[in-house]
């Protein structure tokens, strides 16, 4: 045992010499213990088999870090008198009690408890007796200066026996704070347990950047065990540039202190060319002092969470490109439109460059074109779309432009997917920029309509099988739009040309009118498919050289609409050619209408009105109609309206103006009369009538597309034509969303002149008198080749009157385009043509006014009946048949 004076100089460090007074069996075991731990707290740099310095460096200094930073090792000595009488600076640490007032004090006293102080006296006499003693002392901190009671503490004390230059017994005491070196055991065994069983990659890595500790986890993943990879650096891991980047990461972190967390590398596991990814967590590792002592490492593989992530995100990707392909695509019935829709989704999201191709059998409405089972009928490129140029690109061929109609040859992929229906994916040619193209046929209802292309450039992400669906399913999505586009167009145009078929074909002629017109079907202007609606107009030659001019519109659009017009318009033509008043054409159109949309027709519907009923809206046909009636002879007019826009009249010098003629309700409705307006228009008058589709849109309300209407009809004296086309380009008329209804009529009465009119008397002699005048009148027109077979036909009408008429009677000859002969009288019992028999003297004269004549008729009037014959003008083209042949032919 070795002894130190009591006097001891004291020293500036302030474990106070502990180091080196230590030395006992007890000190050499508590060196050990906290050696180990402060090896594993330092993070490995201290740690590992070190060799022991030769020479001078045993006795050398340590560093700060050494293991005394981390337990509590104090000295004090006690006299003769058993009381201390140095106090080192370690003490004051662990005590709390400064030298000036530990000095002097009974250490019995002032730290043990007061039910242990006798046993420690005891204790205190044999080590000044000279015995030499260690064990574990409880102890408590004196009391503070206001009264706080002292904490308990637990101490391990070294007391060694001593002697004073005097020769007096003492002693010197070394204590270890107990609590202190458990907790470095408890922190030993948990951080030995952590690096050892910890499930992820751990490295201790020291300032240099080699590895100084590995763990099992990381040793199993890079092979050998642990200590194989002491001394390794980063490059031994990673490539090159990854290895440079984290080394400055390494050195940065070691520098700064800043933790790293979730650091993404990639690199590879030895003996494996699959690309790995780990997240790295890096903080400093420092020592007792906060000297930095080196890194500690913390990895985990994430290569299946990043593929997961990948798939998710290219799930939500391909999610996302579906929805998007849901808004956009078939918003359009045009089928080029629909066609680029599709590539404006896939470019560049899903691919570099995109082409669709439709058969073009189909697009010109052949539901089976030649070849459409084995690929090898033609095709028409519809859209094309890159994200690398703007040139057409051939991904499976030679470029085809849009437009071009081309075929594929039979071996070919295009061809194959053509006839199988079964995508393919075709890799690109070398030294071309296509690295791969999926061919996608387009199939709506079990139909190949057509070919999709997307291809993606050299250096892009090669196409997947979920890639492929993808493309599948977007091309399902683009057929069927197109598919039904087509069969859209198709209705669409069967429903024009049955309602063009349904319109006056030509320029409408009719006696004293100049007659213009114009129609335009729905977005006929703007390009674009639309149902066709039930706007149609007529003009329909009535006897005596009278006109009606009808314009209607059947509310609704499509096939059924046209239809109905149709037969509105097949109707009115019926009614017309009965003569009757326009009233009454307009009654007989309700019931009509009112009949379209029931089974049983117009009985049926009578019948069901009878009753209460919810009514089918969806086969209600409503229609608003204008018909008018305009008579040459007195250039006067009569209007009849049922719910249409009112006809607008411009007279010479006058501003136009919208003339009142009661609306009524529409066609359809049914129960309300219509109301008659008779009106005369003066020569070189311009009646226009129309449909809604010529004054109203969604921009232009009705009042001001009306007001716009009047105020474009400034010059009535132009041609007719120019007429029409300046109301169409002033107005907003390329709105497309309604057809568009115009017939304009210019009033050319007829001539005083070509109109002859007499009134006979109801005696024998006027049909002879009738005959001179007919006569006359032909002879003064230079008619001479008609003069014979109309005094015939004259005596014949006016001997019926005398005989089955009743009032006066009334002969009137008019000269237009053909001679008109009309007989009136009074009687109201209509002529009826019947077949004579052989032995019969009389009821031939009607059959001979049908054979000698052009037409003939009769028709009510206010005050009685006309019966009216009609005979072509002799232009050397219309032969005249011979009456003295007509009257053989009777018998």
């Amino acid at each position: 045992m070795s002894e130190i004076p009591a006097k001891a100089t004291e020293s500036e460090d302030p474990s106070d010499g502990a180091r080196e007074e230590a030395d006992g069996p007890r000190a050499e075991a508590a060196g050990a213990l906290t050696a180990d731990a402060g090896n594993t707290l330092a993070g490995g740099a201290v740690g590992g088999e070190e060799e022991m310095p030769a020479g001078d460096d045993l006795w050398q200094s340590s560093p700060p870090g050494s293991i005394y930073d981390y337990i509590k090792v104090a000295s004090f000595s006690i006299g003769p008198d058993g009381l201390v009488d140095q106090w080192s600076l370690r003490a004051e640490q662990i005590f709390g009690i400064p030298a000036e007032r530990a000095v002097g004090m009974d250490p019995i006293d002032a730290f043990i408890d007061p039910h242990l102080r006798d046993r420690g006296q005891r204790k205190m006499a044999e080590i000044l007796d000279g015995r030499e003693w260690t064990g574990v002392v409880p102890f408590r901190m004196p009391d503070s200066a206001d009264g706080r009671r002292g904490q308990d503490g637990l101490a391990e004390v070294y007391v060694m026996p001593t002697r004073t230059q005097e020769g007096e017994k003492a002693a010197v005491c070394i204590v270890v704070d107990v609590r202190t070196l458990r907790s470095i055991e408890t922190d030993l065994a948990a951080s030995q347990a952590i690096f050892g069983q910890s499930p992820f990659g751990f490295l201790l890595i020291d300032p240099e950047l080699r590895v100084r500790r590995a763990n099992q986890r990381f040793a199993s993943l890079f092979g050998g065990t642990p200590d194989d990879h002491r001394g390794k650096g980063v490059h031994d891991y990673l490539p090159r540039p990854e290895a440079e980047r984290v080394a400055a990461i390494l050195r940065r972190v070691l520098r700064t202190g800043d933790s790293i967390t979730d650091m993404h590398v990639t690199g590879f596991l030895p003996d494996s060319d699959e690309r790995r990814h780990w997240s790295i967590n890096l903080y400093r590792v420092n020592s007792g002092s906060g000297r930095p002592i080196g890194i500690a490492w913390l990895g985990t593989d994430i290569t299946a969470r990043r593929d997961a992530a990948r798939e998710a995100a290219a799930a939500r990707r391909n999610l996302a490109l579906l929805n998007e392909a849901g808004a956009r695509i078939g918003n359009s019935l045009d089928l080029e439109t629909t066609a680029r829709e599709l590539l404006d989704v896939v470019v560049p999201g899903f691919c570099d460059l995109a082409t669709v191709d439709l058969y073009q059998g189909l697009l010109a409405g052949d539901e089976t074109p030649p070849g459409l089972a084995d690929g090898s009928a033609e095709l028409r490129r519809v859209a094309f779309s890159s994200a690398v140029s703007d040139a057409p690109f051939a991904g499976t061929g030679t470029p085809v432009a849009v437009g071009a109609v081309h075929h594929y040859p039979f071996h070919s992929p295009c061809a194959d997917v053509l006839r199988t229906a079964r995508p393919q994916t075709v890799p690109g040619e070398e030294g071309g920029l296509v690295q791969s193209t999926l061919v996608i046929p387009m199939v709506a209802h079990d139909t190949v309509v057509g070919l999709a292309q997307f291809s993606r450039t050299k250096g892009s992400e090669p196409f997947g099988e979920r890639d492929r669906d993808l493309a599948v399913e977007l091309a399902a999505r683009a057929a069927v739009c197109i598919d039904n586009a087509r069969l859209y167009r198709r209705e669409h145009e069967r429903a024009l040309i049955l309602q063009r078929s349904l319109l006056p074909p030509g320029d409408p002629v009719a006696s004293g009118l100049d007659i213009a017109c114009r129609y335009l079907p729905g977005n006929a202007s703007t390009g674009r498919p639309s149902e066709v609606g039930g706007d149609w107009f007529d003009v329909i030659e009535l006897p005596g050289h009278r006109t009606a001019l009808v314009v209607g519109d059947v509310m609704g659009r499509g096939l059924r609409a046209a239809v109905a017009m149709g037969e509105l318009r097949t109707a009115v033509r019926t009614l017309a050619l009965l003569d009757l008043e326009p009233a009454e054409v307009l009654s007989a159109l309700d019931e009509i209408a009112r009949g379209l949309g029931t089974p049983g027709g117009v009985q049926q519907a009578t019948r069901a009105a009878r009753r209460p009923r919810e009514a089918d809206l969806s086969e209600v046909y409503l229609a608003t109609c204008v018909y008018a009636v305009y008579d040459s002879v007195t250039r006067r007019c009569t209007f009849a309206n049922a719910g249409h826009l009112p006809p607008v009249l411009v007279e010479p010098g006058e501003p136009a103006l919208m003339l009142d003629v009661p609306p009524g309700m529409p066609l359809g409705v049914g129960g309300e009369p219509f109301e008659e307006v008779e009106v005369e228009l003066p020569e070189g008058a311009l009646l226009a009538l129309y449909t809604d589709g010529l004054v109203e849109s969604r921009d232009h309300p009705l009042d001001e597309g009306l007001q716009a209407f009047v105020g474009a009809l400034t010059d009535p004296s132009s041609p007719l034509e120019d007429v029409c086309d300046h109301v169409l380009n002033t107005l907003d008329s390329h709105h497309g969303e309604d057809d568009i209804a115009l017939l304009m009529a210019r009033v050319q009465g007829l001539p005083a002149d070509s109109v002859g009119d007499w009134t006979l008397p109801r005696e024998p002699r006027s049909v002879g008198r009738a005959r001179e005048y007919a006569r006359g009148q032909l002879l003064s027109w230079d008619m001479e080749p008609l003069v014979d077979t109309t005094e015939l036909l004259v005596s014949e009408l006016v001997t019926n009157a005398l005989r089955y008429g009743e009032g006066e009677i009334r002969l009137r000859l008019l000269l237009d385009r053909t001679l008109v002969c009309e007989v009136w009288d009074a009687g109201l019992v209509q002529p009826r043509r019947r077949r004579a028999r052989d032995t019969d003297e009389g009821g031939r004269g009607l059959q001979l006014v049908g054979l000698l004549s052009a037409a003939w008729g009769s028709r009510r009037t206010p005050r009685g009946k006309t019966v009216w014959f009609e005979l072509p003008l002799p232009d050397g083209e219309t032969g005249l048949t011979d009456p003295a042949e007509a009257l053989l032919s009777l018998f």
